[in-house]
């Protein structure tokens, strides 16, 4: 009852903040090149359906600023168009169990539903879930199976996955997270855009030239 009172809470603050925290960004005529966002050299294809656009978060289930990140990006991502996809890359910097973890999780379709849980039982439980073994006793107390979790974990599917993930963050030059890739050709960030706030109000912003561009 008190987590959600507490999501409860947080979400409506991030929505009542949105327009204000945004403000800056737009009264000086929109996001700018080399300071709110930068582009992608080359451009990237995506791998979003056809007629949809594509956004990535590069993150890190160890990094503080993705955790901040986490309930603003959660009550964009319920707003989002229908012709927006939006997709999480965990960067190979930082923890690569970590991002096996999330490679994992992502193979047994259980990745969104312990994004949060995975955050606070390491920024404020302070348990690093630094082995499988304490991964598994997380994970089980939400009903997952530890056998099915070590099986996946092992598999090459998931090595495959990794792999792919590492692939993105080099190919988009990511030297830091949380970040955010639109449509292949731009990357913006909550420290380039002054808040996360901010950060997805470039976004949207990107993706409305990527639909005249369209046109």
């Amino acid at each position: 009852m008190i987590d959600t009172r507490r999501r409860t809470m947080m979400s409506a603050a991030v929505g009542a903040a949105a327009a204000s925290l945004a403000a800056p960004v737009l009264a000086q005529g929109g996001p700018r090149e080399g300071t709110e966002y930068r582009l992608v050299k080359p451009v990237q294809n995506t791998e979003a359906p056809q007629g949809k656009l594509e956004v990535l978060e590069f993150f890190w289930y160890g990094c503080p600023h993705c955790n901040s990140l986490e309930p603003t990006l959660v009550q964009w991502a319920r707003a989002l168009p229908p012709d927006v996809v939006l997709k999480r890359v965990h960067v190979a910097f930082g923890d690569r169990r970590h991002q096996q973890l999330f490679y994992t999780l992502e193979a047994m379709g259980k990745a969104e539903e312990m994004a949060d849980k995975i955050f606070r039982a390491i920024h404020v439980d302070r348990d690093r879930l630094d082995t499988p073994d304490k991964m598994v006793a997380l994970l089980s107390r939400y009903g997952i199976d530890g056998k099915q979790f070590n099986d996946t974990w092992a598999s090459f599917a998931v090595r495959t996955r990794m792999r792919r993930g590492t692939q993105l963050s080099e190919s988009y030059a990511i030297d830091g997270v949380p970040a955010l890739a639109v449509n292949g050709r731009y990357v913006t960030a909550p420290s380039m855009a002054g808040s996360n706030i901010a950060a997805l109000k470039v976004v949207d912003y990107l993706l409305a030239q990527e639909r005249q561009r369209a046109k």
